[in-house]
């Protein structure tokens, strides 16, 4: 894992909201706004670009955590802007990051994300023994 980010540094991602990013389950549309399920995925994105600059070829980023507080709706075709701030690489080795998500002014929600940069090795045997 190359580190190569300071506390503070930040990445942005967008992304238009559609019509399949509302909140809708098995028994159908909630609401006709972005989910929290649509945001919470965007946001592990957002936080993803970091590692995607850390990683070696031999390795890949897997997600630790994640925590949103959704303060306002986003509505079909409109903008969310993700602005991630990388804020530490702890003494677990997860790389950890907050967000923030707007429209414009109105923010959208905030939170925190985290991921693990491990050999894709470790990965794959992990995931072996705990499917057999």
């Amino acid at each position: 894992m190359k580190n190569t980010f300071q506390n503070g540094d930040q990445k942005e991602y967008s992304i238009v909201v559609s019509p399949n990013d509302i909140a809708k389950f098995e028994s159908g549309v909630v609401h006709n706004v972005y989910s929290t399920f649509a945001l919470c995925r965007d946001a592990e994105w957002s936080g993803r670009l970091f590692v995607l600059e850390m990683k070696e070829d031999s390795e890949e980023g897997i997600g630790t955590s994640i925590s949103i507080e959704h303060k306002s709706p986003a509505f079909v075709g409109e903008t969310v802007v993700f602005i991630a701030r990388f804020e530490e690489i702890n003494g677990n080795g997860e790389i950890v990051n907050s967000f923030e998500a707007r429209v414009g002014d109105r923010l959208i929600a905030i939170g925190k994300q985290g991921q693990r940069i491990l050999p894709k090795s470790k990965i794959d045997s992990l995931f072996k023994k705990i499917k057999t």
